[in-house]
């Protein structure tokens, strides 16, 4: 039987399982998850990523995070602009989060976006609502680094209905 130790309130497995990854991916597709596009300023470059991990995490303080893979090229660029704007998707941008979730250089050319409040990062037309943040923390877990930033302006922009990531598809539910 694997156990559980304590580490520093953290609880960890003292043993590592064996889990397939396609088994993985298999099975945590089963959870749908929100769509968002996280950006930021490199220099005055806009970046954006698309991410389906984003979470609230705190109301007090006002804390939400998410995951980017150890190799990404925009974890830096986040940590080195001091926040981020997250932008929640609506299901009309489809084509936005394509290019958002692609690795071309190229992803804001064409995009009319707004600089947010806080810290500039770019809001994207058409979502359904935007949440600015300085940076709080950066934490690597495994494969993967959680962002966890400090909001500091959150508005409701939109309200159409949003785009949702459901078993390797993205789709929406609602009217």
């Amino acid at each position: 039987m694997t156990g559980l130790r304590s580490l520093s309130r953290l609880w960890v497995m003292s043993e590592e399982p064996t889990i397939d990854p396609a088994d993985y991916r298999s099975v945590l597709g089963q959870f749908p998850t929100g769509v968002t596009v996280v950006t930021s300023l490199d220099g005055d470059q806009p970046k954006g990523v698309a991410i389906g991990s984003f979470a609230s995490i705190s109301i007090d303080p006002p804390l939400v995070g998410f995951f980017l893979g150890t190799g990404s090229t925009s974890g830096p660029a986040i940590q080195e602009a001091g926040g981020f704007c997250v932008n929640v998707l609506a299901l009309d941008q489809m084509e936005l989060c394509g290019v958002m979730a692609s690795r071309s250089d190229e992803k804001f050319v064409g995009v009319d976006w707004t600089p947010a409040p806080g810290t500039g990062a770019p809001i994207l037309p058409g979502s359904n609502a935007v949440i600015d943040c300085t940076l709080d923390r950066v934490v690597e877990l495994g494969d993967h680094i959680l962002i966890v930033g400090r909001v500091v302006h959150l508005e409701v922009v939109g309200e159409a209905d949003p785009m949702v990531f459901f078993k390797g598809q993205y789709g929406t539910f609602g009217s």
